[in-house]
């Protein structure tokens, strides 16, 4: 048994088996055991076991993908596209299945399971990224981005790139990016078409001082809340409104509670799809490109099915008699933000440049 221990711990880089676990492998080397025996009188046995391993084919890897989205949400199909394509591409070698609706832990925990390698590949958004990589703050600066459009240029050119490195440092090898569409305000009161309209409104964000601080600054009161409070909150008038995307205030019923849908698009923030460092290194060349260009390939994908689904879920608004509005002028709205980012350039050194830089991309 302990000659196999050495056996799988010699051979497993090169043949990808594990004839026994690490446990077994590491109570073998206490000398208790093994009563004299070495890993020098072990040797030949190893030897034997790596010109075997060079023989045998290399295992399956199979990895495990966390999603925060429910069946049938754009990102799901893409991701769920991906995994088919990487299996059938790589023929086996890497066999991705991605698990939805965050039953494997919130985004935080996914992060740290991810960076660590107890999972090998995550759909994440950058918003909740600061933490780990604080260069992504910027993207909770509301305004930051003029459209949907503008971040895919943003993201897709040497911007993104810095931001991959970034991610990359910390232990997720980006593949390519997703959008989460633009995050707009709804309420039961009255449309929004100046900061003005949003004064005295509760609105519901999430738990990030940079959005509290968005909404105080058109003069309303933002309200933090867990997201699953928000439908009754609504219905009951402990909240007068809340901020998402057409997408998400579809799929959540929030429509069946509020009567106006404005287009404010204060927040786009982008995601990624990233796979863990320690996972992305255990593949071939060969295979490393094929995954690259498989994400790429999904992240288009995702794209359309993002426009898609934002129609579709604006037309099944509408119909219910919500009442949605452009907003003209976002000059407005973004002047009272500057005092905001005053303050996060001040406490963040190095991010006016960053910020000139993404605002100047077209």
């Amino acid at each position: 048994k302990c000659s196999l221990a050495v056996i799988g711990k010699v051979s497993a880089p090169a043949s990808r088996i594990q004839v026994l676990d690490m446990r077994t492998y590491n109570s073998c080397m206490k000398a208790s055991f093994i009563k004299g025996r070495t890993l020098k009188t072990l040797a030949p046995i190893a030897s034997v076991a790596a010109l075997v391993a060079i023989a045998l084919p290399a295992q399956a890897e199979d990895w495990r993908g966390w999603n925060i989205h429910p069946d049938d949400y754009p990102n799901t199909t893409a991701l769920e596209e991906f995994a088919d394509a990487v299996a059938e591409q790589t023929e086996g070698r890497v066999n991705p299945r991605v698990y939805n609706n965050a039953v494997l832990g919130d985004q935080s925990d996914a992060i740290e399971q991810t960076r660590n390698g107890a999972l090998d590949f995550a759909n994440f958004n950058m918003g909740p990224m600061g933490p780990i990589v604080p260069e992504t703050n910027v993207f909770s600066l509301p305004f930051l981005f003029n459209d949907v459009e503008h971040m895919h240029t943003v993201m897709d050119g040497e911007i993104g790139e810095r931001f991959a490195d970034a991610l990359e440092d910390k232990g997720l090898v980006v593949l390519s990016w997703f959008d989460s569409g633009a995050r707009s305000i709804y309420n039961t009161q009255r449309p929004i078409k100046t900061p003005e309209d949003v004064e005295g409104l509760k609105i519901r964000v999430m738990n990030n001082d940079l959005y509290v601080d968005m909404i105080a600054a058109m003069g309303g009161n933002a309200t933090p809340m867990s997201y699953g409070e928000v439908y009754q909150s609504l219905t009951t008038g402990v909240l007068d409104g809340a901020e998402n995307n057409y997408p998400s205030f579809e799929s959540s019923n929030h429509y069946e509670a509020t009567g106006y849908y404005s287009l404010t698009e204060h927040l786009i923030i982008p995601e990624c799809l990233c796979v863990a460092k320690s996972s992305w290194e255990e593949l071939s060349e060969e295979d490393q490109k094929i995954v690259r260009e498989v994400a790429e390939e999904a992240s288009t994908r995702q794209r359309e099915l993002w426009v898609e689904s934002s129609e579709e879920s604006r037309q099944i608004v509408l119909d219910y008699g919500v009442e949605i509005n452009e907003v003209d002028d976002k000059a407005a709205f973004q002047a009272l933000m500057e005092p905001m980012y005053e303050e996060f350039i001040a406490n963040n050194p190095g991010t006016g440049e960053l910020i000139e830089e993404i605002r100047a991309t077209e």
